[in-house]
C-alpha cells in the first residue's frame, strides 16, 4: 500500500480559550488554559492517518528537537500508526505555538518555528524513496522553502501528486508553481498570492486563474464560512453550519481529508465534500490534533 507523505511541521500548542483576544496592552483574565500537539505538519498527518480507509496510510517527515517536546511527537505518531521520520535537531527546540481562542472560535497563532525551521533537503534526502514512492505529497510552509521546492521536484518527477497547503502565505518562487498538481490557500492567502481580494464566488474564480496561469495544475480556494471555491468546478460550495468553539486546525483537517478523498479516486466534488465534513466536525472540539475526527465519525466516508 502507497502511504501519503506529509512533509513539515511539528508543534506544542499553548492554548488560551477566553471570551476575547486580547488586543495591544490589554490583559484578558479568566481563560482556559490547554497544552496540546500541534503544526500545520502533525495536523495534517494526523487527519490523513484517522481519515484514511486502512490504519498506516500515512509518513510523516518533519524536524524536532532533542527534548521532551520531540520525544513526545515521536510517541503520539507511533501511537496514530503514522511513520514517523523525524530528524532530530541538537542545537534548536521544537517548534512551540502560542494560540489565543475567542469565545466564537476565531484565533490568533505565533509561532516559534525552533528545529522547524532548519528542515533542510540534506535532512530529508534518506527519505528521497519514500517521497518518490508515495500515493500524494502534502505540504505546508512552516519548513524552508527550499527544502518544500526539494521534496516538490522528487514527487513530480516520479509522478506523485504534489499537494501545498501555502500556510502560512508568502511568496512562492514562479518554479514551484508547475511542479504543484493541487495548491489550498484561503482567501487570504490566495489574496496574498495572486493580489486578488478574494470574498466571493467571482473573486475566488480570479484568483483561481491567476494561480493557474503560473502552472498549478488545480485550486481549491478555502473560505471559512462561506465555503470552499472549487476551481475545478466553477463554483463555491457552502460549509455546513455548525457551532464552532475553536477553528484551530480547522484547515488542516481539511486539506488532510481532502487529500485522503482525492488519493481514493473521489471526484473533486465529492473529495471536498468529504473535506467539509471532516473540517465542520473538527470546529466544535478544541484543540488542534484533539480536534481531528476518526473516519467513521463521517457520513461521508459510509
Amino acid at each position: 500500500m502507497k502511504k501519503i507523505a506529509v512533509l513539515g511541521s511539528t508543534n506544542t500548542d499553548m492554548v488560551i480559550s477566553g471570551r476575547k483576544i486580547p488586543v495591544p496592552g490589554e490583559t484578558v483574565s479568566g481563560g482556559h488554559f490547554m497544552m496540546s500537539p500541534g503544526g500545520k505538519g502533525a495536523n495534517q498527518a494526523v487527519a490523513v492517518a484517522r481519515l484514511s480507509a486502512k490504519r498506516g496510510a500515512c509518513t510523516f517527515i518533519a524536524k524536532v528537537g532533542d527534548d521532551l517536546f520531540g520525544r513526545d511527537t515521536a510517541r503520539r505518531m507511533k501511537k496514530e500508526g503514522i511513520a514517523a521520520r523525524l530528524v532530530v535537531d541538537g542545537k534548536e527546540p521544537s517548534g512551540t505555538a502560542l494560540i489565543l481562542v475567542d469565545a466564537k472560535g476565531q484565533n490568533v497563532i505565533s509561532v516559534a518555528l525552533g528545529a522547524n525551521g532548519t528542515l533542510s533537503p540534506a535532512d530529508i534526502a534518506p527519505f528521497k524513496d519514500e517521497i518518490a514512492g508515495a500515493a500524494a505529497l502534502l505540504m505546508q510552509l512552516e519548513t524552508p522553502l527550499d527544502t518544500v521546492a526539494w521534496a516538490a521536484k522528487v514527487a513530480h518527477r516520479e509522478g506523485v501528486p504534489v499537494v501545498l497547503n501555502p500556510a502560512p502565505a508568502r511568496d512562492l518562487p514562479k518554479a514551484l508553481y508547475p511542479l504543484l498538481d493541487w495548491i489550498t490557500p484561503n482567501e487570504t492567502e490566495a489574496e496574498i498570492l495572486t493580489g486578488v481580494k478574494v470574498v466571493n464566488a467571482e473573486s475566488a474564480a480570479k484568483a483561481t486563474a491567476t494561480l493557474m496561469k503560473r502552472g498549478v495544475g488545480h485550486v481549491i480556494i478555502t473560505m471559512g464560512a462561506k465555503g470552499a471555491y472549487c476551481g475545478d468546478c466553477g463554483k463555491l460550495f457552502p460549509c455546513r453550519k455548525v457551532k464552532a468553539v475553536d477553528c484551530v486546525a480547522a484547515g488542516d483537517t481539511f486539506n488532510g481529508a481532502l487529500v485522503v478523498a482525492l488519493v481514493e479516486g473521489l471526484a473533486t466534488a465529492d473529495a471536498i465534500a468529504f473535506a467539509q465534513e471532516a473540517s465542520a466536525i473538527s470546529v466544535t472540539r478544541r484543540g488542534a490534533q484533539s480536534s481531528v475526527p476518526f473516519r467513521r465519525e463521517l457520513t461521508a466516508a459510509h
